[in-house]
């Protein structure tokens, strides 16, 4: 087995805060969480996450920079002083990685800096500053590019890149063709899948058509030692069932994330 975490995202409990998501990973067998910076207290605090680590044995691999629409007003509108806390918060709870959204298009200062300011602050931390792909928005057959410099990374100059699933189904991207592009660059994956409607999906992986089993096993033969975290929506589901999803991802996950035994 590769040295890669299968992680969970407190995303994935929602709207069940960050408590559960780590009751949840400890009792399902996660080897860590991956907090999504809310608007949650808890969320935001390094000494309640270190305390719910340790309580339950299960580390923070990586923390969600507070970068969606819904957390706009998170620890100001600032979008720069949301990623400085951030890596904050990664350094002091010992998480290897910050995930970022790139900047929404009528951020357009920040969006003109982004590239550079990212490299500049990669520079001055050991956390990882992996920038996520995303897709266009869409509604009645037309398309908008919502991200400056481009919901796309790949061709962006970061060091680090996050891919997710779920996106790369909702921008009709091709997920196995990205990751050969990125090739060292991708260093985190949100595991989920999709059936490239409109909506940003975030199925379970293997209930949708994105090739989730066959990169994860391309990432183990590569010997990926970057997280893997299941990201899926679980939001109108009761608990039982949330739990059974998050069971099935993580089966999913260690059944695919298995590199072939040497040959004799």
């Amino acid at each position: 087995m590769p040295d890669a975490r299968i992680a969970l995202s407190t995303a994935s409990v929602y709207p069940r805060g960050a408590t559960a998501a780590f009751d949840i990973a400890a009792r399902l067998g996660y080897d860590a969480v991956e907090v999504m910076v809310w608007t949650e207290t808890i969320s935001q605090e390094a000494g309640a996450l270190r305390s719910l680590a340790d309580h339950y044995g299960v580390p923070v691999c990586s923390i969600h920079a507070p970068t969606l629409l819904l957390t706009q007003r998170v620890w100001g509108t600032d979008p720069w002083v949301k990623i400085d806390k951030s890596i904050e918060l990664a350094e002091e709870v010992g998480a290897d990685t910050v995930v970022l959204h790139p900047p929404f298009r009528w951020q357009r200062d920040y969006a003109a800096e982004f590239v550079d300011g990212v490299r500049e602050r990669s520079e001055r931390t050991d956390v990882r500053l992996a920038v996520e792909n995303m897709f266009p928005w869409r509604a009645r057959a037309r398309e908008m590019q919502a991200y400056l410099p481009h919901w796309d990374p790949t061709e962006s100059d970061y060091e680090h890149v996050t891919l997710d699933l779920s996106h790369t189904a909702t921008a009709g991207s091709d997920a196995m063709a990205m990751a050969a592009q990125l090739g060292d660059r991708l260093a985190h994956i949100h595991l989920a899948d999709g059936m490239g409607s409109y909506k940003d999906e975030h199925l379970v992986p293997g209930r949708g058509g994105q090739p989730c089993a066959e990169l994860l096993e391309t990432l183990a033969a590569q010997g990926f030692s970057g997280d893997i975290v299941v990201e899926i929506g679980t939001r109108r589901l009761d608990d039982d069932q949330r739990e059974a999803d998050l069971a099935e991802a993580l089966a999913f996950a260690r059944l695919h994330f298995a590199a072939p035994a040497p040959a004799e």
